[in-house]
């Protein structure tokens, strides 16, 4: 039987790829062949599930770690080959080409075969999901008090038709030949076994007749979960909530993994953000500023206060509200409001008039 796939090539990363490489590779890769996306493509699915077990250990710094180590050692035909027969070896070959007798490595690494089905899921426990990191916009006035925002999360999950068997309603389900219902083959490699998903049943250890309709035979399908996300009061772009055991279920039948959200506040067309204070701008006429006069303020709770604008406001003039910035941890910043004098672009020839005695009688050049 033909040794398992370059893992590192399944997914098209050197050996050197970082977590980061690791994860966007996935998931370029999943979108492409996943059966949903691919209905019409009879490979797409073994290719899905190829990258999925690809990832599955080359995402686990562990089992990547054990990967990589028989990769070195020629478990895979990718380092040293089998080597000759030692003394006291009783005839078998050394399997990695060097000078280590097979129950010298098998001691120090603590068995091959329980190094060989951690990785390839023999008798593997059920683990927790990778958790699922999205970012969320926000609109400035929830951020600011606090409220509830709608997001839709892409998990995929369990076929609801099918219920997870990938056979269709009345459809014929027999053990796989193949694997004998193991849902698992091994291959033999310098005097030791290595176990990998029976490609025949994809794991399963069955097959059907007839696939579900729904998911294509593959027994999960992609989509978004809408859920309602609880901004806490004060949240500045930045912030981040877990929603623990919100997001992907588990394909072992460990728990669910959490939501890592990172909210991004929107701008406000009024108002904007210093720690704990909001500035805002608000224009009056040459006439306001220098007599003097009342303009009404927005405040972020939809509060509209009253300020007093002393007669000879000069442009850009702050005033504060005082307690109506961000609350956050018991503390609350102010609200501070510019002036702004707007100056008319046209005067009518009477107004010019009317404005050169008035300044020649204030003395102002012009």
């Amino acid at each position: 039987m033909a040794a398992p796939k370059d893992y590192y090539k399944s997914l098209g990363v050197p050996e050197t790829a970082s977590a980061d490489d690791l994860k966007k590779a996935y998931r370029r890769l999943a979108k492409k062949y996943h059966p949903d996306a691919s209905p019409n493509d009879a490979g797409a699915s073994e290719r899905f599930k190829e990258i999925s077990e690809a990832y599955s250990v080359l995402s686990d710094a562990e089992k990547r770690k054990q990967y990589d180590m028989m990769r070195k050692y020629g478990a895979f035909g990718t380092g040293g080959g089998r080597g000759s027969p030692r003394p006291g070896t009783g005839g078998r070959s050394d399997p990695f080409g060097g000078g280590a007798r097979f129950e010298e490595f098998s001691t120090d690494f603590g068995g091959l075969g329980d190094l060989f089905s951690s990785i390839f899921g023999r008798g593997r426990k059920a683990e927790e999901a990778e958790p699922i990191e999205i970012a969320v916009e926000v609109p400035f006035r929830v951020a600011a008090l606090g409220g509830r925002v709608p997001v839709a999360i892409p998990v995929t999950d369990r076929c609801g038709t099918c219920g997870g068997s990938g056979a269709a309603p009345g459809a014929k389900v027999t053990v796989c030949k193949e694997c004998s219902g193991r849902g698992t083959v091994s291959f033999g490699q310098g005097g030791f076994a290595v176990q990998r998903p029976c490609p025949a049943c994809r794991g399963k250890g069955r097959v059907v007749s007839e696939p579900c309709k729904t998911c294509h035979g593959a027994g999960e399908i992609s989509g978004d979960r809408r859920v309602m996300i609880t901004v806490p009061p004060g949240t500045d772009s930045g912030h981040r909530v877990r929603l623990k055991g919100q997001g992907q279920p588990s394909g072992s039948g460990g728990a669910a993994g959490d939501i890592q959200v990172t909210f991004q506040v929107q701008p406000d067309a009024f108002l904007r953000r210093v720690g704990l204070d909001l500035y805002c701008t608000v224009p009056v006429n040459l006439a306001q500023a220098m007599l003097g006069t009342k303009i009404r303020v927005r405040t972020v709770d939809g509060k509209r206060m009253v300020l007093k604008v002393p007669a000879g406001t000069q442009p850009g003039r702050q005033f504060r509200i005082k307690g109506q910035g961000i609350e956050r941890g018991g503390a609350r910043g102010d609200q501070f409001v510019e002036i702004s004098v707007e100056i008319p672009e046209k005067m009518s020839a009477e107004e010019q008039e009317m404005f050169a005695q008035f300044a020649d009688k204030a003395g102002l050049k012009h």
